[in-house]
């Protein structure tokens, strides 16, 4: 190991925001589920396709930053 490591924030500091980012997006989608269930079942699988991978868009962002500081 690296003898000039040290531990940043951004870590744990980056989880505890994923996971509080993404309960707040569950909740979210759920709370769509009334209006989404009254649509074709085609449709219904479209939005959840589209809901269930959206979110996925900007992590690759967010896990460079936690891991370099960086936003890119």
């Amino acid at each position: 190991m690296n003898q000039d490591y040290k531990p940043t924030w951004r870590k744990p500091v980056g989880i505890l925001a994923l996971v509080a980012a993404l309960t707040i997006y569950a909740i979210g989608v759920a709370a769509l589920s009334d209006v989404i269930g009254t649509w074709h079942v085609l449709l219904q699988t479209l939005a959840y396709i589209v809901l269930g991978t959206v979110w996925l868009l900007p992590l690759r962002r967010f896990l460079i930053w936690m891991e370099t500081g960086r936003w890119g």
